[in-house]
């Protein structure tokens, strides 16, 4: 048995064919839709980028006890566990995050693995002149002027040779058994850079303007000059997407990997391009077009094809699905569960699940209704990190932060480790003072329209704090958010 996981990063599923977009060109992703059984309530779990990939590893919740940070030496890791019985595995990707500091223990858990470097703010070129730096629409970053200047031709982009080398992986080992190849691109991430010829797929003028870098504030530009113009940038960035995709689908087709391969196609978290008002992710209240996210899973054991899923599911599921897969025990603090039977026939696996970010609103969602729990006071405490990695994004944990460490008894899945307890901070979340929010998915899917509903509000708070129990949440957290005095 086989498997390849193609990852997507800030892949918006209501940018997407298969969920309803009638003008994105993205053949390719309607095709896949018509070989996999496409999930309608697949759902972010901790967020954004390295959180999520966290649970992609464990199979468990990262933001109740941490932001942004490696995986600690406590984890369970599937791709390592893959590889402990003995199935090989392989990771490609040009996510730059993974070679910094804050991500720098989850490449290492492969096999192999092999690096794209480029995108984005990732320090590859040296240049000690400044180079001109276009406006970005706020995010003029240097590296990134720099950085474009060596990927003119699409050959030269990080996307293409991403799946390059996927692809030599592919052609290498598809006569061989026992592999997991994870092709994991930054791509549509913002920048919002592409070609000409998928520009061109568009009746636009993309000279217009020369904004492709949208800030995580709220939306000030008029639609005319700047909302319409990154969604068609946007676009043409998910068109790049679609051909790549095609080509695995291409390569699976050619060598008959259908019968024996398992394919999943997914992506940490949406964006907000301008709708409620918002640009980005992080600071605001994950509305759906953050936390609902596409997802495509073709298991050749059921072999289903082109039907949609309604179970709630979420990332903290697909290392307990592969693991499965491959026969090998999921271990007991994964919480995640298999979807094995759910892309059989729908059953369900979760009551209800959590999504959120390290400070931010607690969300819980049953399927019809959305509960976006805001801090309970001003100063967002009593918030703590419990680690024993202490890195941030970019940087180490200074040591101002860890003058007044304590340590922290053992939670249930630190394997009787006891960890640093180290006061946080909620850097992406300044913006808590939205307040709470209780929506109906059911009569307002677009969410445009809190509901008050104290019968519903009571009855998604006992749940909200049945699974942080069960998920041995810190108790700070629970009066962080009001939930207990």
């Amino acid at each position: 048995m086989k498997a390849i996981m193609i990852m997507f990063d800030s892949l918006n599923r209501h940018m997407l064919p298969p969920y309803g977009c009638d003008w994105v060109k993205a053949p390719n992703f309607e095709r896949l839709a018509g070989n996999s059984a496409v999930f309608d309530s697949s759902y972010v779990g901790s967020m954004p980028c390295m959180p999520a990939r966290r649970e992609i590893h464990t199979g468990r919740y990262n933001f109740l006890h941490r932001s942004w940070g490696p995986l600690e030496p406590f984890d369970d890791s599937m791709p390592e566990i893959l590889k402990g019985k003995g199935i090989y595995t392989h990771l490609v990707s040009d996510h730059y995050h993974y070679w910094e500091d804050g991500g720098c223990t989850y490449h290492q858990r492969y096999n192999t693995w092999e690096i794209v470097r480029g995108q984005e703010g990732d320090s590859w070129k040296g240049e000690v002149k400044d180079p001109e730096i276009p406006d970005h629409l706020g995010r003029s970053w240097r590296q990134d002027a720099v950085n474009r200047k060596y990927m003119k031709n699409e050959e030269d982009m990080p996307q293409a040779n991403t799946f390059r080398l996927g692809l030599e992986f592919i052609e290498k080992n598809k006569n061989e058994d026992d592999w997991f190849l994870q092709i994991e691109t930054f791509d549509p991430h913002e920048p919002y850079y592409s070609q000409a010829r998928y520009k061109e797929l568009y009746e636009y003028e993309y000279d217009s303007l020369h904004f492709d870098w949208p800030c995580y504030e709220k939306v000030t530009e008029t639609e005319r000059e700047y909302i319409s113009h990154v969604r068609f940038e946007n676009a043409a960035l998910i068109s790049m997407c679609d051909h790549y995709l095609g080509k695995v689908l291409d390569m699976m087709d050619k060598n008959d990997m259908w019968k024996d391969t398992m394919l999943i196609v997914n992506t940490d978290h949406g964006f907000l391009l301008g709708e409620h008002d918002w640009w980005g992710k992080c600071k605001m209240p994950f509305y759906n077009e953050i936390a609902n996210t596409p997802l495509f899973i073709w298991d050749p054991r059921s072999g289903i094809r082109s039907e949609r899923r309604k179970a709630l599911v979420q990332t903290i599921d697909l290392a307990p699905t592969l693991l499965d897969y491959f026969n090998v025990d999921i271990p007991r603090d994964m919480k995640g569960k298999s979807l094995k039977d759910t892309i059989q026939k729908d059953t369900a696996v979760h009551e209800g699940i959590l999504f959120g970010i390290h400070g931010g609103h607690v969300n819980c969602t049953d399927g019809r209704y959305v509960y976006m729990r805001a801090p309970g006071n001003s100063s967002n405490q009593p918030l703590y990190e419990y680690t024993l990695m202490p890195a941030h994004m970019r940087c180490m944990f200074s040591p101002e932060e860890l003058q007044d460490v304590e340590l922290k008894e053992p939670f249930e899945f630190t394997k009787g480790c006891r960890t640093l307890k180290i006061k946080g901070r909620s850097s992406f979340c300044p913006e808590n003072q939205l307040g709470t929010m209780l929506l109906d998915l059911e009569k307002d899917p677009g969410q445009q329209k809190p509901i008050s509903n104290q019968e519903v509000e009571q009855k998604m708070t006992e749940l909200m704090t049945k699974i942080m129990k069960d998920n041995d949440c810190p108790e700070e957290q629970f009066k962080r958010l009001g939930l207990m005095d």
